[in-house]
């Protein structure tokens, strides 16, 4: 099994000076902005996921969590994709029965849920939380029953505000089953939320689900548009013909 110390060796000797200014810029990390004091080791996304491909799940919980808890932002990345490499390895295919590995799925969740808030920017909510939370609440638990999604309304209603934009994300690996209403109801929780972060989130599901039911998203948009802050609502008509865009924004 491999080691949090041996990862975190690995990723420093890749470090890049010259990138790591541009990065520290762009997430935002200056006095009084949302990653401010976040450190980073200048390594691009592609090649966090290299290293997190080769360790696969040949790491335990107890070593993720280590990672989960370094200063290094890229480092606090890996143990989430790793999260995510757990979890596409419990997932059934055509060849296994939907209940295999059900109570693994349940492990991963809640270790994911324990340790969430150490996901504390936007890239590391967004590349983990659909694809380990939402994917666990799209599939049968043990007893052959959904899993309760309130805990999505729980995060939402959260004071964290990484909690809050997981729990709107996470509602992308509903859409992508097919089923809009559940990022509707995240979205109606989250609507009046002061943070451009959850804007564009909220927005931006709101858009991914307009896209597997346009109807619903009208139907959302006639309801709430009004009300809508004009960052969510400009992300949740991104794709529409520009007339129907214009329509929306002047009303």
């Amino acid at each position: 099994m491999k080691t949090a110390e041996q990862i975190i060796l690995a990723m420093r000797a890749a470090a890049d000076d010259s990138r790591r200014q541009v990065l520290e810029r762009f997430f935002k990390t200056g006095p009084g902005e949302y990653g401010e004091g976040d450190r980073f080791l200048g390594l691009p996304v592609p090649l966090t996921r290299a290293f997190v491909k080769k360790i696969g799940t040949d790491i335990s919980f107890e070593e993720i969590e280590i990672l989960a808890d370094s200063p290094w932002h890229e480092v606090r990345l890996a143990a989430f994709l790793l999260l995510v490499e757990q979890m596409k390895a419990a997932t059934p295919s055509p060849k296994r029965s939907p209940l295999m590995y059900a109570a693994r799925r349940s492990e991963i969740a809640e270790f994911y849920l324990r340790i969430a808030r150490k996901a504390n920017n936007w890239d590391l909510v967004d590349l983990a939380c659909y694809k380990v939370l939402g994917s666990y609440l799209t599939q049968p638990d043990a007893s052959g029953k959904m899993p309760d999604n309130t805990i999505l309304d729980r995060l939402a209603a959260s004071t964290d505000l990484w909690e809050q934009r997981i729990a709107i994300v996470s509602t992308l690996a509903f859409i992508r089953k097919g089923d809009t209403s559940v990022t509707m109801r995240i979205a109606d929780l989250l609507l009046p939320h002061p943070h451009d972060l959850i804007h564009k989130a909220v927005g931006w599901m709101l858009r991914e689900a307009g896209k597997r039911n346009p109807a619903a998203l009208d139907a959302y948009l006639e309801a709430n548009s009004a009300k809508m802050h004009r960052t969510a609502l400009r992300y949740a008509i991104e794709r529409l013909p520009e007339a129907e865009r214009k329509a929306w924004l002047a009303r």
